[in-house]
């Protein structure tokens, strides 16, 4: 089993969080704005395919899962993939996995905070664009940030009552249109648009992605190797329905969704009248929100366990003594997250998110594949290398469908981390 590593640096993570602790972090982390928005994004790419292609990324999330439940069962300490990949591969590959898992944080916290301005702005127009976004999503960060700082347990007792407030609204979403799908319009019709699928594939990503920041607080849970499996199975399952349910009714209620600007609250204004539409919005606010707790957790932490194995400065891996809480980590990953709030957009910053979460799955993938020579997992995939293998090809094929401008954001992150990773290793680190 991997360990935590413990540094000179004051007190330890409290131990606190359950399997259904784990599986509201993981569902409410995939939760967010894109279930809200991505309807609308899918079906701009592949029309009438939508459907088809949402069932596809449930499929190859799953598949993805269940690496991360394999390898997730060998750990007790904080970090996820940055340490399967780490024990592996070797230091600087697992440093810039876990970078890349950061990075991946940040960057779709920031796209999902900024997906709720959007939503907000057909009610209150000033938070649409300048100074009343910034102020709006300063105040956002700000709050999520104090209360994270405050205790892990604080934090899951908001991730868990955020979690079931987003899905009740969509629960209701979901039942009330039923009735009012057209299911002629989600039949698909030929031709499958080929040269528009990866888009929509790394739209649909996205929306999916955050299932891996199950095993990142591991070194919080309770029973790591057998709750986080648990809980990254639970999250898909859960997810998967869910996504494809959502999806169902606005396309199927919508005449036109790929032009919707916020699909779930037009389609539920037409048969659940304006207070539907109330309804989805609300809704969409704390999913957001709810979202946004989550990434404090996560991200924090992903930075804090790429310090407590001593690959970043020491000071990201101290523990507020009273509140048990990576106090300095928690504050620079909501700076750099608010920072892209401010500066970027929901498409760019989802796009962006998803190359970079490509990167740490095929990292996990195929670490199951390297560390089965050392020994069976506590929990192993049946089948063999089959699951691994197929998870891995899948993700470098849409890895290489990625735009050039996509390729380059990830080559830049990539390089800042190396960079980082350089600056950490030019000091002296005990227990390396």
């Amino acid at each position: 089993m991997i360990q935590p590593r413990h540094l000179d640096t004051g007190p330890s993570l409290r131990r606190a969080l359950g399997p259904w602790d784990l599986t509201a972090i993981g569902v409410n982390q995939v939760i967010g704005t894109a279930v809200f928005l991505m309807p609308a994004l899918v079906a701009a790419e592949v029309g009438t395919w939508s459907i088809a292609a949402v069932i596809a990324v449930g499929g190859l999330s799953m598949l993805i899962a269940l690496c991360f439940a394999e390898a997730s069962s060998r750990v007790e300490a904080t970090g996820g993939a940055y340490l399967y990949t780490r024990e592996a591969f070797g230091r600087f590959i697992g440093f810039e996995v876990g970078w890349m898992t950061w990075f991946t944080r940040v960057a779709s916290w920031a796209g999902v905070a900024y997906g709720l301005t959007i939503y907000l702005a057909r009610y209150w127009p000033a938070l649409g664009d300048g100074v009343g976004r910034g102020l709006f999503l300063t105040a956002v960060f700000g709050t999520l940030t104090i209360i994270n700082i405050r205790g892990i347990r604080q934090s899951s007792w908001v991730v868990n009552f955020l979690t079931i407030g987003k899905l009740l609204p969509l629960a209701v979403f979901i039942v009330g249109g039923m009735a009012f799908v057209e299911w002629g319009r989600l039949r698909p019709a030929p031709p499958l648009p080929i040269e528009a699928a990866p888009a929509a594939l790394l739209y649909l990503i996205f929306a999916f992605g955050g299932y891996e920041v199950v095993p990142v607080p591991a070194g919080e849970a309770k029973r790591p190797g057998r709750d986080v499996p648990f809980a990254m199975i639970m999250t898909i399952v859960i997810v998967t329905a869910i996504t494809i349910l959502v999806q169902v009714v606005a396309q199927g209620v919508l005449p036109d969704v790929a032009a919707s600007e916020a699909p779930l609250a037009e389609a539920a204004l037409l048969f659940l009248g304006g207070g539907g539409a109330v309804l989805l919005t609300i809704g969409a606010v704390i999913s957001t929100t709810g979202n946004n707790m989550g990434q404090t957790i996560s991200g924090s932490r992903s930075l804090f366990a790429l310090a407590e194995q001593g690959d970043l400065p020491s000071p990201l891996a101290r523990v507020h003594p009273r509140w048990r809480t990576p106090v300095p980590a928690i504050l620079v990953t909501s700076g750099v997250a608010l920072a892209l709030a401010l500066s970027g957009t929901f498409a760019a910053l989802a796009l962006a998110s998803a190359v970079s979460r490509l990167l740490v799955y095929a990292g996990t993938a195929a670490s199951v594949l390297a560390l089965r020579r050392r020994g069976p997992a506590p929990f192993t995939i049946p089948g063999g290398p089959i699951v691994p293998i197929a998870a891995l090809g899948i993700c470098l094929a849409l890895v290489a469908s990625a735009t050039a401008a996509q390729f380059r954001i990830g080559i830049i992150a990539l390089t800042a981390g190396a960079l980082l990773y350089a600056i950490a290793r030019r000091r002296p680190l005990s227990n390396s």
